[in-house]
């Protein structure tokens, strides 16, 4: 399945129009199913649909139940593959089988509290439901050089394959102290790029990811600071700004966070001892 779709466009340059061919992202729905129960009780159920660009299919799948607290361990999942037998929707159902002995708590999938900027829960309402998951604040001795941060924007955009052909597409990239990059994911919602990073790293046993940073391509919604939070994440650093709720939410996590990360500069609006000076 591929994640570029190919068009063919009208380019207008002031008062010339000319036929060209041109490269879109793909943007298709995902159908998370998870497979629970004990073995003589299995059953199915549909957790979640999300836009994605294919691609990278299980780690979005393991990310976002990890992000959700649902799995915790590579151990608590038997097999994540696509659903051949839904041939209709052509490669856009995984199924996620757990162990027998996995819990499955339901209302950390019903909250529904990350799905909106408007869902109508106050700030400390959301965070309170994040913390419920977590140990706590983070604890990390990572320190990064103001230099390292600066090179990122287009040390990462060097790698996004995506990006080059399309322009429409965001990346996440897991970085070590020294700037080197360890992972990096792309996909068309932000949210799932960083849901495919985490899964990535879940599934080789790095979690809790507390040496390491990310670095996003676009803003910073609280859902992302949630995900980072929840892999155990001390630095996340974007190209954009972040929103009041995720400045609060990372305060609260002790998390560094630092946007507007372009042309030489960047903010830091929580936690700013992890950034040398």
């Amino acid at each position: 399945m591929s994640f570029v779709a190919p068009v063919t466009i009208q380019k207008i340059t002031g008062n010339n129009l000319i036929e060209a061919p041109d490269l879109l992202a793909v943007e298709e729905p995902l159908e998370i199913r998870l497979g629970f129960g004990p073995i003589d009780d299995r059953q199915q159920r549909s957790v979640a649909v999300t836009m994605r660009t294919p691609g990278n299919d299980e780690e979005l799948a393991m990310g976002f139940l990890f992000t959700e607290g649902i799995i915790q361990k590579p151990a608590d999942i038997i097999s994540c593959r696509h659903c051949v037998q839904d041939s209709a929707k052509d490669g856009n159902v995984i199924r996620v089988e757990l162990n027998p002995d996995v819990p499955v708590d339901w209302s950390r999938l019903t909250r529904n509290t990350f799905t909106s900027s408007s869902c109508g829960l106050c700030g400390k309402t959301t965070i309170d439901a994040v913390m419920a998951l977590t140990p706590g604040p983070i604890s990390s001795d990572l320190l990064i050089e103001p230099t390292i941060l600066h090179a990122l924007p287009d040390r990462v955009r060097t790698t996004q394959r995506a990006f080059a052909y399309t322009g429409g597409i965001h990346a996440a990239a897991l970085f070590d102290a020294t700037g080197a990059l360890l992972l990096v994911r792309e996909d068309i919602g932000r949210h799932n790029a960083l849901d495919k990073l985490i899964g990535a790293a879940f599934w080789q046993n790095w979690l809790p990811l507390s040496r390491y940073g990310v670095f996003l391509s676009g803003r910073i919604g609280v859902e992302l600071v949630q995900k980072s939070w929840m892999a155990g994440l001390p630095l996340l650093a974007a190209v954009g700004a972040p929103s009041s709720l995720a400045v609060q939410m990372a305060q609260e996590a002790d998390i560094t966070l630092a946007g507007f990360v372009r042309d030489e500069r960047f903010n830091i609006y929580s936690k700013p001892n992890r950034v040398s000076s």
